[in-house]
């Protein structure tokens, strides 16, 4: 195969594809941040804390989830670091987390694919909290 036409084909197929991303990806990420400045963010939070307390968290690590869902886990990171959490604590949130992050993004990508976007995020969010629920009692009964 010709080393400079494969070269040229990626190189294409490359920017074409980072060129869908970026359309689909900039405005998402553009509504999340201002979102992020008005009272919508807190009243998602003050929303999601119940759910919290099924997964042994305490309520302000609701902001650290959806945070982490709406954006990205750099994002959840940046939150949970705020928060004095044990062991326990940031291990459940991470594996909700590591299912359930960035939503919106991931979620416009996969609807260019043709996936059902509502199973996809029904899966992901009952699935992440489901594995956080199960996580946290197997801790308790394992401690």
């Amino acid at each position: 195969m010709d080393w400079l036409a494969t070269t040229k084909r990626g190189l294409v197929k490359g920017f074409t594809t980072t060129w869908l991303l970026t359309k689909v990806m900039a405005p998402v990420y553009l509504a999340v941040v201002l979102l992020g400045q008005t009272p919508v963010m807190d009243w998602l939070a003050r929303l999601a804390q119940p759910v919290m307390g099924l997964l042994g968290l305490p309520g302000e690590t609701a902001t650290a989830l959806v945070v982490g869902n709406l954006l990205n886990l750099y994002a959840a990171i940046g939150a949970m670091g705020a928060l004095t959490l044990d062991t326990r604590e940031i291990t459940v949130l991470a594996m909700v987390l590591l299912i359930s992050h960035n939503l919106l993004v991931e979620t416009a990508v996969s609807k260019q694919t043709g996936i059902n976007v509502t199973s996809l995020v029904l899966v992901r969010v009952v699935g992440g909290l489901l594995a956080g629920l199960l996580l946290n009692w197997g801790w308790q009964l394992w401690i």
